[in-house]
């Protein structure tokens, strides 16, 4: 067989492709930029920007599935660069996966595809899109994921999967991040400090990728379906990365700011970096707030029923891996 994985060089798709050669699998990756690390192990590169649907068209050929995770992310930037890349993309991967004659590609949504800006208790795949969006990435996500499930067909199945703050080791979003806010002094405990969250380590993200292409060739009711992933165990966010700070040297963040003034000031940044036109991120946005704020955490049972999907490395496994990692990239106290 042979994969296309598009972002292979990215943080969800290396780990995807690491799998898929282990399992002795011909693959080539699809990226805007050389991926010289992945020429060496053995990887096919496809250098084309997904706004093309030639470029697409040229990384489909000759390939058995695509598994696409290249996307847009962030919460600050145009409209118009989030719907490019995330939903016109999309279009054009499965264009090029019908004009190939592709047979299976599963899609790397996201849980955002559902805020509506309250909390997630629990939820599972019947909750609604979202609506009342304040992140431009969660409203082009739910775009293309409902695009790409619509297109599902005999000849070409798709389903998308939907993982919940991806983290571990090489880890350059999540943790990096919120350690270099942390670093900064401007990181603050939001609300009440007791949201429970899901969070996913990426080893478990690529083995339910793989179950979800395997699930697609053996069980055609899998196909047009969306499935949330995690690790199946909730954390309270807070304590959570506070033994992440004390596992890497740091003292505990104790200080709160009530959500109503994160809020608050998260709207009044992004109407300064609306006025000044600034690309970078401002330092607090309303979708940012709420999500410090409020319970995320969904019912991951029909991904385990229907993909097989069990989530191998145990939470305490993960940190441990991922500190280490943030450890030896000079993220420890000293």
């Amino acid at each position: 067989m042979k994969y296309l994985v598009t972002g292979g060089g990215g943080f969800v798709g290396s780990y995807i492709i690491e799998r898929l050669l282990a399992r002795g699998e011909s693959v080539r990756s699809l990226g805007r930029s050389a991926q010289p690390h992945l020429e060496a192990l053995g990887v096919e590169v496809v250098q084309g920007d997904l706004g093309e649907l030639s470029a697409v068209q040229a990384a489909c050929a000759d390939v058995d599935a695509v598994f696409h995770v290249a996307a847009k992310a962030g919460v600050w930037g145009d409209w118009q660069g989030y719907y490019q890349a995330n939903v016109v993309g999309t279009r054009n991967v499965l264009q090029a996966c019908r004009d190939r004659g592709v047979s299976r590609m599963v899609y790397t949504s996201t849980p955002s595809v559902v805020f509506n800006r309250k909390s997630h208790c629990g939820g599972n795949e019947g909750l609604p899109y979202g609506r009342r969006w304040l992140c431009h990435y969660a409203h082009s996500k739910a775009i293309a994921e409902q695009e790409a499930l619509a297109a599902s067909s005999v000849r070409l199945k798709v389903l998308a999967l939907r993982p919940h703050l991806i983290f571990g080791p090489g880890d350059p979003h999540l943790l990096p991040r919120v350690l270099d806010s942390y670093q900064q002094g401007r990181l603050r405990i939001v609300g009440r400090g007791d949201a429970r969250v899901d969070m996913t380590y990426v080893g478990n993200v690529a083995d339910a990728h793989l179950d979800a292409m395997d699930a697609l060739q053996c069980n055609p009711r899998v196909a047009g379906q969306a499935y949330f992933i995690s690790q199946d165990e909730p954390v309270m966010l807070w304590p959570w990365f506070n033994q992440v700070l004390q596992a890497l040297g740091h003292p505990p963040l104790v200080r709160r700011v009530p959500l109503a003034v994160t809020y608050a000031a998260g709207a009044l940044c992004e109407s300064i970096w609306h006025l000044l036109k600034k690309d970078n991120d401002p330092p607090m946005t309303r979708f940012v707030a709420l999500e410090l704020a409020k319970h995320h955490y969904f019912d991951i049972s029909r991904a385990k029923a229907e993909l097989g999907y069990q989530p191998a490395v145990s939470m305490e496994l993960a940190l441990e891996l991922t500190i280490e990692d943030l450890k030896r990239r000079g993220y420890a106290s000293g």
